[in-house]
């Protein structure tokens, strides 16, 4: 069995017997001392190259990807970054000093600083990016989610992958100067959705307990519901008339599909009590509820308005296809 036959997600299920029960089941992992502790890969020609971005945007990109990690598992302050660089001898020594300047706006930023971390000589460019932060008032776990909690997104999806289509000159028809200068910036300098976390916090309804369940849609709005939902032991329903578009992009033809399974938008997606979810999208601009958790499993993903299911074969970005 290859790795492109396995997919990215079965093979994070078998990767997970190696390490404790549910330790894997995360955007990332909580250390005693309510240290909060993630790994990404950024690797040449998969996610990033000097067609789409400068090498500042790829440092900025990097940080903000490891810092929502962060955020989707209620962290509000950031300790730092450590990371790893592996490139060709003949790499520009000014394409690495790019890459760092961008790392260093994105913790000036959010916080934190550089940590440490390794080099080394190696045939593609690769940066592995490890950060470290604290949790806020409580965590936020994928599979925390309960039947009849709503389903929120703190911002627009889509964006992103727009953006990428203008960078690489995909589209034919005219797009508005405000609505692509958008989509290039959410795709070259995501932005980690670590203040909703104090949104979060300060719209938990009086006498509520603590319990939040979230992840980030890096891989996309629906690999993200799904996320949820399989380890909630829920279904899940979207409103198909509430998806979170940039209301700019939905005339175009492949807005909802990008919408759903375009990814690298890096907001968050939370299912919470319905109260809660009422009183954060009060408190948070441009945060939406989008849907709702089901007691009935399968299908697992299903439109509110008709019931009919949306297809769940490997939604999102697909790693080793």
């Amino acid at each position: 069995m290859r790795l492109d036959q396995l997919g990215e997600w079965e093979l994070i299920e078998r990767l997970s017997a190696y390490a404790p029960a549910g330790q894997l089941a995360d955007d990332a992992a909580i250390l005693p001392g309510a240290v909060v502790v993630n790994t990404d890969v950024l690797v040449d020609t998969v996610h990033f190259s000097d067609a789409t971005m400068s090498p500042q945007d790829l440092g900025w990109r990097a940080a903000a990807a490891n810092l929502s990690d962060l955020a989707a598992m209620g962290c509000s302050n950031v300790l730092g970054l450590t990371v790893g660089l592996v490139a060709p001898g003949e790499t520009p020594w000014s394409w690495v000093e790019g890459v760092y300047q961008g790392l260093s706006e994105a913790l000036q930023r959010y916080g934190g600083v550089l940590l440490g971390g390794d080099c080394s000589s190696g045939s593609q460019r690769l940066l592995a990016i490890t950060a470290l932060g604290t949790l806020g008032p409580g965590a936020i776990r994928r599979g925390d989610g309960r039947p009849g909690d709503w389903l929120v997104s703190t911002g627009p999806h889509g964006l992103s992958r727009l953006g990428l289509a203008l960078l690489q000159d995909q589209l034919s028809g005219p797009i508005p100067n405000d609505l692509r200068q958008r989509a290039i910036a959410a795709h070259q300098r995501p932005i980690p959705r670590l203040e909703a976390i104090g949104a979060l916090e300060a719209s938990q309804p009086q006498g509520t307990p603590w319990r939040a369940a979230g992840t980030d849609s890096s891989d996309g709005l629906q690999r993200a519901v799904l996320n949820l939902a399989t380890a909630s032991g829920c279904g899940a329903q979207l409103r198909r008339s509430a998806l979170p578009l940039d209301p700019a992009m939905a005339p175009l033809p492949s807005a909802e599909h990008w919408c759903l399974n375009g990814g690298e938008d890096f907001e968050l997606v939370l299912a919470l009590k319905p109260a809660w979810a009422e009183k954060l999208c009060q408190a948070l601009p441009g945060c939406q509820v989008i849907g709702e958790l089901v007691a009935q499993p399968y299908p697992a993903l299903t439109w509110s308005e008709t019931g009919e299911p949306l297809s769940t074969t490997d939604p999102g970005y697909r790693h080793f296809s």
